[in-house]
């Protein structure tokens, strides 16, 4: 049985990297896929079809079509138990709303998920340990019978250096609604290249040499985004990281190794009996 919407709903706002407008219109499904319907194709969003982490999560078909941005959105259908969709975008680039998975959560929510009834969700282990480790990168995935999950930075900021969080269910909704992140100074820079020209003081969190351009909505708000970026990358797998009863220790890494390990943990993953 799949989890879907109970009804058709759509959702506009800019993208974060462009600052073009974009509808999407998310159609409940029977077909067990997320599915992306852009104005140059469709493709399943899954981690086989992302074409690029630079900058942000890029699915497509290695052709014209793709959706740029697509990770907090990924995140927030992990997090609702999601797994059967149609998105139909008339842009490439996915609104960054809020610059968290908050609005688009509340948006499901809202809406109505349509689950089976009185039935828990399938939890899944690895069958051997998954690893990527570089220098001061690191991502592990390994079996256990729990999930536990913990990040680490180290940036060069007061309050994120040597700096880490951990997944608890209790702290999920600080995950849910923390926003992506960046140093302040290299904004200019970023925008004269092209990208981040719909960056605001609403939708981003700017490090600064004081501290940050916006008050937090928590403590560690950029850690726990950065958490929120891998349960939405992970979810690429086909099943989402809440419900896996592993251990995920990641350490100084981003979107290209979250995806380089997700594509390896795609065929480690087994159901738990």
């Amino acid at each position: 049985m799949v989890v879907t919407l109970k009804k058709e709903v759509s959702v506009s706002g800019n993208g974060l990297m462009k600052n073009k407008p974009c509808n999407v219109r998310f159609v409940p499904s029977k077909s067990g896929k997320i599915i992306y319907h852009t104005p140059n194709g469709e493709f399943e969003g899954c981690v086989d079809n992302v074409v690029s982490t630079e900058h942000c999560v890029v699915l497509g078909d290695g052709k014209k079509a793709k959706a740029m941005l697509t990770e907090h959105l990924t995140a927030a259908l992990a997090i609702c138990g999601i797994d059967s969709l149609d998105i139909h975008m008339n842009e490439i680039e996915v609104p960054i709303l809020d610059g968290s998975s908050k609005e688009w959560v509340e948006l499901f929510k809202n809406t109505g998920i349509d689950k089976p009834l009185f039935r828990k969700p399938q939890q899944y282990t690895v069958s051997e340990p998954v690893y990527y480790i570089n220098g001061k990168t690191s991502l592990v995935v390994l079996p256990s019978d729990k999930l536990f999950m913990s990040y680490a930075v180290n940036y060069d900021h007061n309050d994120l250096r040597r700096c880490f969080i951990n997944y608890d269910p209790k702290n999920l909704e600080e995950i849910i609604e923390a926003r992506t992140f960046g140093f302040y100074k290299d904004l200019k820079k970023f925008q004269m290249l092209g990208f981040a020209q719909g960056v605001t003081v609403e939708n981003t969190v700017g490090l600064t040499d004081e501290g940050y351009t916006t008050e937090l909505r928590s403590d560690k708000e950029p850690v726990k985004h950065k958490m929120l970026d891998l349960i939405g990358d992970f979810r690429l797998t086909g099943v989402s990281p809440l419900n896996m009863k592993c251990q995920i220790l990641a350490k100084e890494a981003g979107h290209a190794v979250h995806v380089k390990v997700a594509k390896m943990l795609k065929d480690k993953l087994v159901e738990c009996k």
